[in-house]
């Protein structure tokens, strides 16, 4: 326990330092050169199905277990940004996660209900973003540093006002990095109505790809550092000649095998040596907006090749001891979304034009886990959850949000319905 509270306060801490390290003068300096903004979520959900283990493994046994509550803070942030001059600019985003940081008790649904205890690197205090930009004119800039990267809807637009739901799109969620963040270099541009971004960073390590949640924690890393053994190739190109209209494509191209540490190439296990594990993605989004009428879509899939060698070799390597999970990976999978919403407060004849209150609605259908032939089957991840509440807007920078969520699973498991409600803010503020 005394453990844990030196990290608790270490993390604070150093974000305490973050913010003193900004001069006292830049803050009110005539320039406005200094930055300061950031977003935070609060959330409460009643899940009426079960939570245990092997809710899966034996649904009958468990369709009649009692419902359970939880409260969390998914998300708070601190942004802060300062323009050097002569196209000279830095943003950093520092995030706490869950209320906390260090340790955290898992149970291991794939591994009999084992408790396991999994330390993630930064625990849940991260760097997100931390970057340096020089631009030259609109149509391009050089980012150097800690940059998010904008692959699909979510990663693109993951503040909580850029969504209706109260967690973020859960499809999306489930099967990408998110918020998806590494080190490299990005060259972007506007010109018109189009904006281009290019990205080579760090690439993704396969050793943490799994059954549930596919590549989405192959971004991170266990260690002190980032293994870069490989490298990753993303893109983006949006669109918004018609108007209310953006519309998206972007990608992801590199290899995830052999990008762990210690690098396994010509080591152990030379029969993987020329697999490569590389992943392709392709990803569609869109958002038309209007002052009272909101919709947003999203269309991702993706693949994972020699994911059975991948497989195989992560069994191996992942002994007890090890940050690796021991369950396979697919050779695909998608998340499919659409959300749409209307302001109604209008019909109310209300004064204050500020206020907004939307009735929305939202389906999605995903799968983290389509097995290559020969491999083992997991058929609960496939799933479709819909969607259905309110969220107001008292003032535009906060949301106080409802919703009724029903997942369907399968017919031999049980479905999921629950119920939340949240709070939510995102604010930019120049001084």
């Amino acid at each position: 326990m005394k453990k844990r509270k030196n990290i608790h306060t270490n993390a604070l801490v150093a974000a305490a330092l973050l913010l003193a390290a900004v001069p006292s003068n830049a803050q009110y300096g005539s320039e406005g050169r200094l930055s300061v903004g950031g977003y935070g979520e609060v959330a409460m959900t009643r899940n009426f199905f079960s939570d245990s283990p092997y809710k899966y493994a034996k649904p009958g046994e468990h369709k009649n277990d009692a419902a359970h509550g939880r409260f969390d803070i998914p998300h708070a942030v601190i942004y802060l940004g300062y323009d050097f001059g002569k196209g000279w600019t830095m943003q950093s985003e520092i995030e706490f996660e869950h209320t906390g940081t260090g340790a955290a008790i898992e149970r291991e649904y794939e591994e009999a209900g084992e408790f396991e205890q999994e330390i993630e690197k930064g625990g849940e205090v991260e760097l997100e973003q931390f970057w340096i930009q020089k631009s030259f004119f609109p149509q391009l800039n050089v980012r150097m540093g800690h940059i998010v990267v904008p692959v699909g809807a979510l990663n693109n637009a993951h503040e909580p006002l850029n969504f209706f739901t109260v967690y973020r799109p859960e499809g999306e969620y489930t099967i990408l990095p998110s918020t998806w963040h590494d080190t490299g270099i990005s060259v972007w541009g506007r010109a018109g109505a189009w904006r281009y971004e290019a990205l080579m960073v760090a690439g993704l390590d396969g050793f943490m790809f799994n059954t549930d949640n596919f590549i989405k924690n192959g971004a991170g890393s266990p260690y002190e550092f980032k293994v870069a053994n490989t490298y990753g190739f993303a893109g983006r190109i949006d669109n918004t000649s018609i108007k209310n209209l953006r519309l998206s494509i972007s990608g992801w191209y590199g290899n995830s095998m052999h990008n762990t540490y210690p690098n396994d190439l010509k080591g152990e296990g030379l029969r993987y040596n020329d697999t490569r594990g590389r992943v392709l993605i392709g990803s569609f989004d869109f958002l038309y907006k209007t002052k009272r009428f909101v919709a947003r879509g999203n269309a991702d899939y993706a693949t994972v090749g020699d994911c059975a060698d991948i497989s195989r070799a992560k069994a191996v390597r992942a002994a007890n001891d090890s940050p690796y999970s021991k369950e396979p990976v697919g050779k695909a999978a998608y998340a499919f979304g659409l959300e749409a919403g209307y302001d109604i407060l209008p019909f109310f004849s209300l004064k204050d034009k500020d206020q907004q209150l939307f009735v929305f609605g939202r389906a999605e259908a995903y799968n983290s886990y389509i097995p290559a032939s020969g491999q083992q089957s997991a058929t609960y991840t496939g799933r479709i959850r819909i969607a259905g509440g309110v969220n107001w807007y008292p003032v535009p920078q906060i949301a106080v949000k409802a919703e009724y969520s029903h997942r369907f699973l399968k017919s031999e498991y049980n479905d999921e319905p629950s119920v939340s409600i949240g709070i939510a803010y995102m604010g930019f503020f120049k001084h």
